[in-house]
């Protein structure tokens, strides 16, 4: 395996915290936290130039028309992190397949990206296929509110973005350090949301794509008659219908 030129995930001063466990008990005062932004669901989400492993990203102009997808991870060289950046790029055809577009961030330089991409590779049995953005600035993760000061004052937690095409954040997701993210539950979610987007429907709890789908409270009887001819009614207010398109 590669060996890191840089110091390993257990890093940036807070050795061991990273990855394999909850970060030390710390003492923090107001002037101690770095300013960072609070994003909503409906929130523009925000536009950046960044280097990547790859060459720059304008992050706009790079999501053009489709969904996208912004995840952090705390560090390069660390085990979690390398399980997770593997497993987004062996779903690279399911994301492709929702019209949405993955990028990785950290506050790790982009020389670091690119040492670590033939670890998770050799690793992973998947070549990273998406952006890896550097932010050793923390521009970025200020944007997006990625650092937690209480949980790590200097990496990025494990956040996840989910955008729309009109780039307005639909999804918001935040996982501790010590914890990876189920990617398949994001794909699940983004399925919902383009659904949702597309139809006036909602989807149920556990629900994954083609099964049966809820007519939201907004459509009045006489209208899921007309749209929906073969909906069930449990109660007034939960109605249940195949899902559309499904067919």
């Amino acid at each position: 395996m590669h060996s890191s030129p840089w110091p390993s995930s257990e890093s940036h001063d807070h050795k061991g915290t990273l990855m394999c466990g909850p970060p030390p008990i710390t003492t923090l005062t107001a002037t101690a936290a770095p300013q960072t932004m609070t994003l909503s669901l409906g929130d523009l989400a925000p536009d950046f130039t960044a280097e990547t492993a790859d060459g720059e990203i304008r992050f706009h102009e790079w999501l053009g028309e489709s969904w996208g997808v912004l995840f952090s991870h705390p560090a390069d060289f660390t085990p979690v992190c390398t399980t997770e950046l593997g497993a987004v790029a062996r779903l690279h055809d399911q994301f492709a397949a929702r019209n949405t577009k993955v990028a990785a961030v950290s506050v790790d330089a982009a020389d670091a990206h690119r040492a670590w991409a033939p670890d998770i590779a050799e690793t992973q049995g998947a070549e990273v296929n998406f952006p890896l953005i550097a932010d050793p600035d923390r521009r970025v993760a200020t944007l997006y509110g990625m650092i937690h000061p209480r949980h790590d004052d200097t990496a990025t937690v494990r956040s996840v973005f989910v955008i729309g095409p009109d780039k307005k954040v639909k999804l918001t997701l935040t996982y501790p350090a010590s914890t990876g993210r189920h990617f398949g539950e994001i794909l699940r979610v983004i399925d919902s949301l383009q659904l949702t987007a597309a139809h006036r429907v909602a989807t149920p709890a556990d629900w994954e794509l083609g099964e049966d789908v809820i007519i939201t409270p907004a459509v009045s009887q006489e209208e899921a008659a007309r749209r929906f001819p073969d909906h069930r009614v449990i109660k007034p207010y939960l109605r249940l219908t195949a899902q559309p398109g499904s067919a």
